[in-house]
């Protein structure tokens, strides 16, 4: 979310929850010569950015403002600009700072805010009044709430709306509607179609009634439209998907934080990222590690947002830092990813009732302390009816089943995937489970085309691990990118949802004479972390790339050789990449990039 506030306002985090700490001010002023109106000025669909106006119109100066309002249950500011904002529970107060609340006659303010949940703002009090400027009528009650409205006759650029009638002591004059929490128009009847809407278009209606006193009452309930047609705005990155992981674990040894991909420069050169891993346990999603997770307190200096995370608040850690992040840069997407090599062994259990495990897993997506955080589920099973750490012999539909109940279970506004094995051999892992049949209700498939060779064969032969294309002396054939793309196309998975893999990383051998491809070694070479795996940061300049083949770069330093993608690899990739019609690429991990995001950079540049 662009942040549009005076330097000078300074920037209110709020503290949720805050009941006990708020005290609702007196009117400064009646109502009457004032007026407060909301709009949503932005929505990316696990949150929103939302923006009061308010405005003098009487004769006489304002020295002051309060405006005050209901969220529905699970709607909520996350932070703001330009105001004070607070809340107990529900209701939530927002008063002006010391250089905005006077407003001579005519003139008028705007403070902002970030939010989760999809609901509308109700019951609105400017100064203790009607926020439209009208009073309260002494003897007469305000209407009640009419009904939620319903939709029909949904177009392209137009909705039907009808809803049950308020009620009032004196009678009805009309009604207003409000799209997105903005009036749109006012009616005498119970019905309304609204026209001028953008195609494939998320919108939110609510009805409020005026009575003969033109008293306004509390907002309808609200219902979700979606207008047909598909939107022909592109993605502020491009139409390609350029996704990174980011490691739970990454916070500890590796000193790697969320704000690290805005230092870097990567957050605003990828589009979604997933957040490795959640655990698969007993057949279910669960949360692995809650301290990284949820509980980790961030300092000014290390947090996105530049404010320091508070001893009592709800939610800390990643989780946290990633809504700072979406917050700062609205474009990307997050997706909770669960398995992965260590946490696959759990999948077979979560076979036998997808049903249950998909509900298991909407469950910890949506827990209402991170429900804003995530856009999506990525499921990396390694590997169905195959074998990976443990093996598995759930049977070639088991995936297929698990895909669809997922689907069935978070439904169309989710994005659902899959890191799926990259093995194109005959008769391989491709061809274990049923992947064609299971892209119907995913939206893309990371290919997972690295890791085809390694010092796990100790003695060599030396080979890179993420060749692009087959070449002489290969060690096995379809342990290509190229062969795994042609064979998930030829079982009927779109092109358009393929992304190829990328490591951020090399593999490697130690005791190596020869410098080319195909030598023999002694063993794993040293590494940081672990024995035969390297990070490219550290590659590029400790062993630096003497040659390629395949579309991959290798490197011979002393008895040492590695494989790993440079810069002009991966632009060489990307380009593949667009000839073949795929959806993007991905990267494991964003760690092992140099400070200043080398490799996110040549990702993002090859696929434009």
């Amino acid at each position: 979310m662009r942040f549009r506030h005076k330097a000078a306002a300074g920037f209110a985090t709020l503290l949720l929850p805050v009941a006990g700490l708020v005290g609702l001010a007196s009117p400064a002023q009646a109502a009457t010569s004032a007026t407060a109106t909301y709009a949503k000025t932005q929505d990316w669909g696990s949150g929103f950015e939302g923006k009061w106006t308010v405005k003098n119109t009487g004769t006489t100066t304002i020295s002051s403002w309060t405006v005050e309002w209901d969220f529905p249950s699970g709607t909520k500011a996350t932070s703001a600009w330009d105001a004070t904002v607070t809340n107990s529970g529900d209701h939530w107060t927002a008063k002006n700072l010391s250089w905005n609340g006077t407003l001579a006659p005519g003139a008028s303010v705007s403070f902002g805010f970030n939010g989760s949940g999809s609901g509308s703002p109700t019951g609105c009090k400017l100064n203790g009044g009607s926020c439209d400027g009208g009073t309260e009528v002494p003897g007469d009650a305000a209407p009640s709430a009419p009904g939620t409205p319903t939709a029909s006759d949904i177009t392209d650029t137009s909705v039907k709306l009808s809803w049950p009638a308020a009620t009032d002591d004196k009678g009805v004059k009309n009604y207003d509607v409000l799209r997105d929490g903005t009036k749109v128009a006012t009616v005498t009847g119970t019905s309304h179609t609204d026209t001028g809407l953008s195609k494939g278009t998320d919108y939110s209606y609510t009805v409020q009634a005026r009575d003969t006193a033109d008293q306004t009452g509390p907002v309808s309930g609200a219902v979700k439209v979606r207008t047909t047609g598909q939107t022909e705005e592109p993605p502020p990155t491009g139409d390609k998907v350029k996704l990174g992981y980011f490691t739970e674990w990454g916070v500890y040894g590796r000193n790697y934080h969320v704000k690290n991909l805005v230092t870097s420069g990567s957050a605003a050169k990828i589009t979604h990222i997933n957040y490795a891993f959640g655990n698969v346990k007993n057949g279910q999603c669960v949360l692995d590690d809650a301290y990284a997770a949820t509980d980790k307190a961030y300092t000014a200096d290390q947090s996105v947002s530049g404010t320091a995370d508070a001893w009592d608040q709800p939610l800390r850690g990643n989780f946290n830092q990633l809504r700072q992040l979406k917050a700062k840069y609205p474009h990307i997407k997050v997706l909770y990813s669960f398995g992965g090599w260590t946490y696959s062994g759990g999948f077979g259990q979560a076979a036998q009732n997808p049903a249950a495990f998909a509900k298991s897993c909407k469950a910890v997506v949506e827990d209402p302390r991170w429900a804003d955080v995530f856009d999506g589920i990525d499921i990396d099973w390694e590997y169905p009816n195959a074998c990976g750490l443990t093996c598995d012999t759930s049977g070639p539909a088991a995936f297929r089943n698990l895909s669809q109940a997922l689907r069935t279970e978070f439904g169309k506004d989710y994005l659902i995937t899959a890191a799926i094995t990259a093995d194109g051999s005959d008769g391989g892992k491709i061809d274990a489970a049923d992947y064609g049949g299971a892209a119907q209700y995913l939206d893309w498939y990371n290919v997972m085309t690295y890791d085809y060779f390694g010092a796990w064969d100790k003695a060599g032969p030396t080979n890179p691990h993420s060749p692009l294309t087959s070449y002489t002396g290969i060690p096995k054939e379809g342990f290509t990118s190229a062969a795994a793309i042609s064979k998930l196309r030829a079982k009927g998975v779109p092109a358009s949802k393929l992304l190829l893999g990328i490591g951020f990383y090399g593999r490697g051998w130690t005791g190596v004479t020869q410098s080319a491809p195909g030598g023999t070694a002694t063993g794993p070479a040293p590494g940081t972390y672990e024995a035969g795996i390297e990070d490219y940061k550290i590659l590029k300049n400790s062993c630096p790339a003497t040659g390629t083949i395949a579309g991959t770069a290798y490197a011979h330093c002393g008895t040492n050789w590695w494989s790993y993608d440079t810069p002009a690899t991966i632009n060489s990739k990307m380009a593949w990449a667009k000839s073949q019609g795929l959806g993007g690429a991905f990267f494991w991990e964003f760690s092992g990039d140099t400070a200043n995001g080398e490799l996110v950079t040549a990702i993002d540049g090859g696929l434009k």
